[in-house]
């Protein structure tokens, strides 16, 4: 019997990730049950209901981190198991969601980026209600960081914020001291001086942001937008690399081919333990973002809850940080963080985030189509 449980599992992992057709999933799992005499549904009377939980992610350490940290102790804990699945990107994991049945039913569990996408779920009404008696280490959580989720579901939260990221500004502190990287703040983008020496990741919402503080705007409330083309028309022309990926970026960097770019704090903090000479600045309204695990519409709400709190646990949340680069949404007033999580790029040890600020997820999704137009073509030159 629980060969075949394996067996059956690992046929569900093959087919959330896209590995097998629905069609030979449903029939596998007829010729299964049939051997170990279920019937009624692909599951066979739901024999697998509460013995598993499947739970999306990065992939790489971050996955590693939680497999030996949280998902061991919880299944020898719970005898349940947790599936583990990974994706590339969040656009593509959308649509394989989308395509489930019923949508979303197949996947629970997703460590997702970025407020957009807890808006963009909700609005497709992928969101579930989390009873937060049940997970006591929400607790220990930044109230900073549930704030702007709470803001979109009324007050309930559909997630938990599980780790803190910026993209703020990398430089080399070989050829530009703290002192003048700080003298300069958002406008070491836009400086003459260092022409073909600048790199930006190539995302319309990023640039704009920038854009935004150099010209002294708010980025969630732009008033003169003339302003903001007219910054980035003048970028464009000293940068030497629009990059597309976290590798793009740290080769742009340890090879000194660019000395100062926009960049992810993750990326920032592997350099720096390399030994490269990467200095990080994040001037006041960096652009900051947040990564949280999602719970959707159909899940075990009961076992949900049991793993976000072991996702929670201290030394779980520690060691995800540790191997992933970002720090985690615990507030360090209440827990204890150690100095390689002190050390790392957007940790705040106040827990209170003043100077970081998040994207308004409303106001940005209803310039998309316009903006990143208009990014495009400047971007290109045009």
């Amino acid at each position: 019997m629980k060969d075949i449980e394996k067996q059956i599992s690992k046929a569900q992992h093959k087919y959330l990730n896209g590995e097998m057709s629905r069609r030979d999933f449903i029939k596998y799992l007829s010729i299964a049950g049939a051997s170990i005499g279920l019937m009624g549904g692909p599951f066979g009377a739901s024999a697998m209901a509460g013995k598993s939980i499947r739970f999306d992610s990065w992939g790489g350490s971050t996955s590693e981190a939680f497999r030996e940290f949280a998902f061991k102790p919880f299944e020898k804990d719970t005898g349940i198991e947790v599936i583990e699945g990974q994706f590339g990107d969040m656009d593509t994991y959308l649509t394989q969601i989308k395509a489930s049945y019923p949508p979303g039913g197949e996947f629970n569990l997703a460590h997702l980026s970025a407020v957009f996408d807890y808006a963009r779920y909700v609005g497709l009404g992928y969101d579930s209600v989390i009873d937060e008696s049940k997970i006591p280490n929400l607790k220990n959580v930044m109230t900073a960081m549930t704030k702007p989720l709470r803001a979109i579901t009324d007050g309930k939260l559909s997630a938990v914020p599980f780790d803190l990221g910026q993209t703020g500004l990398a430089y080399n502190s070989d050829k530009i001291s703290k002192a003048e990287a700080e003298e300069l703040g958002a406008g070491i983008l836009f400086e003459d001086s260092l022409a073909d020496k600048i790199g930006t990741w190539g995302e319309w919402r990023t640039n704009i942001w920038y854009a935004a503080l150099y010209t002294g705007q708010n980025p969630n409330d732009i008033q003169d937008l003339d302003a903001i083309w007219k910054a980035l028309r003048k970028q464009q022309k000293l940068v030497k690399k629009y990059w597309s990926s976290g590798a793009e970026l740290m080769s742009l960097l340890a090879n000194e081919e660019i000395y100062v770019t926009t960049a992810w704090s993750g990326r920032v903090a592997n350099l720096q333990a390399q030994g490269h000479p990467i200095g990080y600045l994040s001037p006041p309204d960096t652009y900051s973002w947040m990564e949280y695990i999602f719970v959707l519409k159909g899940t075990d709400m009961d076992v949900a809850c049991k793993l976000l709190n072991a996702l929670l646990e201290p030394e779980c949340a520690i060691a995800v940080a540790e191997a992933q680069k970002y720090p985690p949404s615990l507030d360090p007033t209440k827990v204890k963080m150690p100095e390689t999580v002190q050390k790392l790029p957007a940790f705040d040890p106040t827990g209170k985030l003043e100077g970081y600020l998040f994207a308004n997820p409303e106001y940005w999704n209803s310039k998309q189509i316009e903006w990143a137009e208009k990014w495009d073509r400047i971007m290109s030159g045009a």
